[in-house]
């Protein structure tokens, strides 16, 4: 993979980056921080010769189509005299942004390169060439690339964050930390830039710093669970073991997004089931309801016979009140894959919500017969078996599950009442001391507790 010409500006932006107090950041602090000369420089005035495109033939053939499409576009414009070189640097771009969606990265990365040299002024191609050097691990050719994105769009916030973050990658916390902070002047309530703030903090030794930063991103966003890990090192740093503790009991998968219009435009950028699949998970963890079921059917017009889309699909189907066309987008994934667990556990979780108890117990049983280690399956096994008079078949589905993930309340709450209405008051409470302990506060389980004789 081959790298791009070096900015000229970049050292402006590393010598005196202004921090939220004022001031400039000694020059070991930052201007030392980045590589220099990652990539070769180009010839003046860019490639005149047109691109090869890679073998295409391992893609999807709407995702050739667009391919080659862009490809005779830059190539009409390569042939045509006359051409300014902003117009065919961004035609480079433009194929080089589906070439990199569709994991040409070589080709990609030349594409991109050209763009840089042809349209200087497009910060949008020194910013995707950088996603797309961070994606392949080199995070010294990403940061320089940040680095000049981010000298021609000063004001832009994404650009700074994942400057930071691929600072931070390379253990530079000081520079990291400069970088983030130019964020929080832009935005002082970004989660993104106060999260990489506490983490440059803490990387940088202190902890004081970084429990104040990474406390702000959890208020600002408490759905980035994933920082209460950082959190607690700071706490333990700090002398304040309780509270280090009661952060790792929290700790998560979730990070501290930051709003990124141009990697939204590249996650749209091929027209694929699997692009349509992700805009459709965008959409649906929005509330778009009605935006997630069409994306969910325009991928699964170019991809049929994919299971999990048209499982999403019957998912989305449900949760806005359609349970009769999930249950048809459910049937027809287990007619398409008969194995595929999570269709099985949908139309388990049509009938439940209608009562239809026997059914739910065998469409769980066959999610589970079909994927074992699929708790919420088993969960909902059992749960049927404990409303349908089998509490003693339901222990060991509660038993396994709460073995597997002692974090899931739903699986120890059924469990309580499965041995409450077995008569095993003793043994219920004894479960239900051990579930607080590991989720202490938890509202379902508390109202258990006050309700178990």
């Amino acid at each position: 993979m081959t790298g791009h010409r070096p900015g000229t500006g970049l050292l402006g932006f590393l010598g005196c980056v202004v921090v939220l107090s004022g001031g400039c950041a000694a020059p070991e602090d930052v201007a030392s921080a980045l590589p220099r000369g990652t990539g070769r420089a180009m010839r003046a005035g860019g490639p005149r010769q047109p691109v090869t495109l890679p073998d295409l033939s391992g893609v999807a053939v709407s995702v050739q189509r667009q391919v080659r499409g862009h490809h005779a576009r830059l190539t009409e414009k390569l042939t045509e005299p006359g051409t300014p070189p902003v117009e065919l640097g961004n035609a480079f771009g433009e194929l080089g942004l589906v070439l990199m969606a569709a994991e040409y990265h070589d080709a990609a990365a030349a594409c991109l390169e050209s763009a840089i040299d042809l349209a200087p002024d497009a910060a949008r191609w020194p910013y995707y060439l950088g996603h797309l050097h961070a994606v392949q691990g080199d995070r010294a050719a990403a940061a320089e690339l940040y680095a000049r994105a981010h000298e021609l769009r000063p004001s832009d916030l994404p650009t700074l964050v994942r400057l930071g973050d691929t600072l931070l990658d390379q253990s530079r916390p000081a520079a990291a930390e400069q970088a983030f902070m130019r964020a929080l002047a832009l935005d002082p309530g970004s989660a993104a830039a106060l999260a990489g703030a506490g983490r440059a903090a803490l990387a940088g030794g202190d902890a004081a710093r970084a429990a104040e930063y990474l406390g702000r991103a959890l208020s600002a966003d408490e759905r980035a669970t994933s920082l209460h890990y950082p959190l607690a090192m700071a706490y333990r740093q700090l002398g304040r073991l309780d509270e280090a503790q009661a952060h790792l009991r929290r700790r998560g998968s979730g990070t501290a997004a930051v709003p990124d219009p141009l990697l939204d435009v590249y996650s749209g950028v091929l027209e694929s089931a699997i692009t349509y699949e992700t805009r459709g998970m965008r959409a649906l963890q929005g509330g778009q309801l009605a935006a997630a079921e069409d994306l969910f059917r325009r991928g699964l017009a170019l991809a049929p016979d994919d299971p999990a889309l048209r499982h999403r699909l019957g998912t989305v189907l449900m949760m806005a009140g359609n349970p009769r066309g999930a249950v048809e987008q459910f049937e027809e994934t287990i007619r398409r894959s008969p194995d595929f667990a999570k269709a099985h556990f949908g139309l388990g979780m049509v009938a439940m919500l209608n009562g239809g108890y026997p059914e739910a117990v065998a469409r769980f049983s066959a999610a589970v017969g079909h994927q074992p280690d699929y708790l919420e399956a088993r969960v909902g096994l059992a749960d049927g078996l404990r409303v349908t008079g089998r509490a003693d078949a339901s222990l060991a589905h509660y038993r396994q599950v709460v073995v597997a993930d002692p974090q899931f309340a739903d699986a120890w709450m059924g469990y309580v009442l499965a041995l409450a209405d077995l008569g095993r008051r003793d043994e219920a409470r004894d479960r239900l001391g051990e579930a607080l302990a590991i989720l202490p506060g938890h509202p379902g389980l508390a109202r258990l507790r006050a309700g178990l004789p």
